[in-house]
C-alpha cells in the first residue's frame, strides 16, 4: 500500500499551463488502482509544519486564477462519474476518485460528481449573484435586501459559499457528491452513501473538511456532507496557502474589503476538520 508520502514525491508541478488539456488516457498507470494510506492522527502529530515556500506552486494556482482547460495537470472528468459534462480535476485526484467509485460500486455505491474545480472566476459569479441579489438566498432570499450591512451579507453567504480566490474547489482536489442538502445524506440511500465514505474515503486519501462546528472547528462553513477533499495534495495547498496569503489579498469582487474584518484566512480557508489540515 503505498503512503501519502509517496503520494506527495508523485505530485507534478503546479506552475506549468502551457501543454493542451490532458485526457483520461494521460492519468499516469501507476496511481490508478492503488489504494492511498490515510493519514491517521496519531500519524499527524509527527509532521513537522511546513514553513518553507514551494516554489512548484503559484498564488495563481492558490486563488484559482488559472484556466484548468488549459491547465495539463487538470483533466476533464468522464460523464459517467459525473453529473454534467465540462468539470475538471487535479489528475490525481481524478485517479484517486476513479478507485474510490469504482471500490462504492461493487458495494451498490454510486458516487456521482455534481461539482470539481470551479476556478476564480466561476467562484466570483457565484459570489456576486448572491452578494448582488440575482441568486436568492435559502430559496428565496435577496441577501442585497435583507442584509444591507455588508458584513452580515458577508457572513451569511459564507455559511455555504467561499470568496472568490478562496475556495478549495480552486485547487482541483475537491468534489460535491450527489447532492447538496445535508437531509439527503441522514436516511435511506443517502445515508448508506454517506456512511460508505466515512467508513472508506480515507482509503482513497479523501477527507470531509465541513465536518459540524463545534469546539474543534469553531469558524468557516457551515457542515457539508457532500464536499471531500484530496488530501495528498489539498494538504499541500493549504500549508503554502497558510504561509503566502492574507486577508489583504482577497480582492478583485464585489464585497471583498469584508475579507478582512471576518479575517477569511484563518476562519475559512483554515477553518475546517482538523482531520484535514
Amino acid at each position: 500500500m503505498k503512503t501519502i508520502g509517496i503520494c506527495y514525491l508523485l505530485l507534478t508541478c503546479f506552475a506549468c499551463n502551457t501543454n493542451p488539456p490532458a485526457t483520461q488516457e494521460s492519468i499516469p498507470p501507476q496511481l490508478v488502482n492503488q489504494p492511498i494510506e490515510p493519514m491517521h492522527s496519531e500519524d499527524k502529530k509527527t509532521v513537522a509544519p511546513v514553513t518553507e515556500l514551494d516554489s512548484t506552486i503559484t498564488t495563481s494556482h492558490l486563488m484559482g486564477k488559472f484556466d484548468p482547460l488549459k491547465d495539463e495537470h487538470f483533466v476533464e472528468i468522464e460523464i459517467k462519474y459525473a453529473d454534467r459534462s465540462g468539470q475538471f480535476l487535479h489528475r490525481e485526484t481524478y485517479a484517486s476518485f476513479i478507485n474510490m467509485h469504482n471500490a462504492a460500486k461493487k458495494e451498490g455505491i454510486d458516487l456521482i460528481i455534481k461539482s470539481a474545480t470551479r476556478n476564480f472566476t466561476a467562484q466570483k459569479n457565484i459570489w456576486e449573484g448572491k452578494w448582488n441579489g440575482k441568486r436568492l438566498l435559502e430559496g428565496n432570499k435577496n441577501a442585497a435586501k435583507v442584509y444591507p450591512i455588508e458584513k452580515e451579507r458577508a457572513l451569511k453567504i459564507l455559511e455555504y459559499s467561499s470568496m472568490p480566490g478562496t475556495s478549495r474547489h480552486h485547487w482541483g482536489t475537491d468534489i460535491d457528491l450527489n447532492a447538496f442538502v445535508n437531509s439527503y445524506f441522514e436516511k435511506g440511500k443517502g445515508k448508506k452513501e454517506y456512511d460508505w465514505l466515512v467508513k472508506h474515503a480515507g482509503d482513497y486519501g479523501f477527507c470531509q473538511p465541513y465536518t459540524p462546528k463545534g469546539v474543534d472547528r469553531p469558524d468557516g462553513y457551515n457542515e457539508e456532507k457532500w464536499h471531500w477533499s484530496f488530501l495528498p495534495l489539498a494538504k499541500r495547498l493549504s500549508d503554502q496557502y497558510k504561509l503566502r496569503l492574507k486577508n489583504q489579498d482577497i480582492s478583485g469582487f464585489d464585497g471583498a474589503k469584508t475579507a478582512v474584518e471576518i479575517n477569511i484566512v484563518k476562519k475559512y480557508v483554515l477553518g475546517i476538520n482538523q482531520e484535514c489540515l
